[in-house]
């Protein structure tokens, strides 16, 4: 029988050590139970802001309406 080199060994520890830390370094965004977890990379990522907007979303139609009725009753009147 054939004794086992010491060197393969080494060489085969060191990859597989090396395949574990890369296997560990990655990070993946998951969800789990509705709630969405982080990937490894969520410290470094670039904050996203979007401000608040009108609560009434249909203001500017709301204001268009006003504006045209105004105008129909300044042309009523004449």
């Amino acid at each position: 029988m054939k004794k086992p080199n010491p060197q393969l060994w080494m060489h085969a520890a060191w990859c597989g050590l090396g395949l574990l830390v890369l296997a560990g370094s990655t990070g993946c965004q998951i969800t789990e139970g509705g709630q969405t977890l982080p990937s490894a990379y969520y410290l470094s990522d670039d904050v996203q802001y979007f401000p608040a907007g009108p609560e009434f979303k249909l203001s500017r139609e709301a204001a268009a309406m006003k504006e045209y009725q105004a105008n129909q009753q300044l042309q009523g009147r004449r």
